[in-house]
């Protein structure tokens, strides 16, 4: 992976809060839906016509269901790690002007970016209490901005 990048705007930015953090979740919540559709059907393809399943017999293998599943979850992180390393935001932080950088203002590392998914399927997993988390943080932190040792801010209006 390439170098951090230091951003820029360092003194206009603010902690985040929920609010906007879950505006720009249901954004990316449709870009994964997207990506989770396009993963599903190349599956399905592959499944059909590279590896000759019959189509009432695709997916109903531990196989099937298995590779599924990883490919589910390793395109979707690599979305999200390849948003937050280049530019800290996905499309659905740019709609909602927030970005994801570490405490010196720099681009996420490889290592940030998985602790960051890692632990942002956690926070969900316990019924969403790791992002519900920035109410009680005086930082507004949530678990993955604390795990990853990074920070979400609101970027000002241009």
């Amino acid at each position: 992976m390439r170098e951090t990048r230091r951003f820029t705007q360092l003194d206009s930015v603010w902690p985040a809060g929920l609010g906007r953090r879950l505006g720009a979740m249901l954004y990316d919540g449709f870009l994964v839906t997207a990506i989770w559709i396009a993963v599903t059907v190349v599956h399905m393809l592959f499944f059909r016509y590279v590896l000759g399943q019959q189509p009432e017999e695709i997916g109903t293998t531990a196989s099937d269901i298995w590779s599924l599943r990883l490919m589910l979850v390793f395109f979707v992180t690599l979305f999200f790690v390849f948003s937050w390393s280049r530019g800290g935001m996905t499309l659905g932080m740019q709609a909602w002007r927030l970005r994801v950088q570490t405490a010196d203002g720099r681009s996420l590392n490889l290592k940030q970016c998985l602790i960051r998914c890692a632990v942002a399927w956690l926070s969900l997993l316990a019924f969403g209490l790791g992002y519900l988390w920035v109410v009680f943080d005086q930082q507004r932190r949530s678990w993955p901005d604390i795990a990853s040792n990074t920070q979400t801010v609101v970027l000002p209006k241009k």
